[in-house]
């Protein structure tokens, strides 16, 4: 049987969320900052649906949406840094922090 996995955006939490099977499974968060970016802080997957892919599904479905929305992204959470590293996101525009080299930043060993 194959788990349903949907990734919403809540805007009032600030938040992509995936859910799996209806029920919450992990977020990226979000953070306005400014006309049209921003700030991906953190990335957090429940215990219970760790070792999944939940993390580089939800990166991949919220990071597409914010690139069809025109939004810059601001990446500082180490997975989303980490996922931009070995991923292309199809007309996502991002502006690097200035102290994080995206080369190296992002651990792989990190857990989302």
């Amino acid at each position: 049987m194959t788990d349903d996995l949907t990734v919403t955006r809540n805007d009032e939490a600030h938040r992509y969320e995936i859910h799996v099977n209806g029920e919450l499974g992990g977020v990226l968060q979000f953070r306005p900052a400014g006309e049209a970016r921003v700030v991906l802080p953190h990335t957090e997957i429940d215990s219970a649906f760790k070792g999944m892919g939940l993390g580089s599904t939800l990166a991949s479905e919220a990071l597409s949406d914010l690139a069809r929305r025109g939004d810059t992204i601001i990446p500082t959470c180490p997975f989303v840094v980490h996922y931009l590293h070995d991923h292309d996101v199809p007309g996502l525009v991002i502006d690097w922090p200035h102290h994080e080299d995206p080369a190296d930043s992002a651990d792989p060993s990190e857990p989302a």
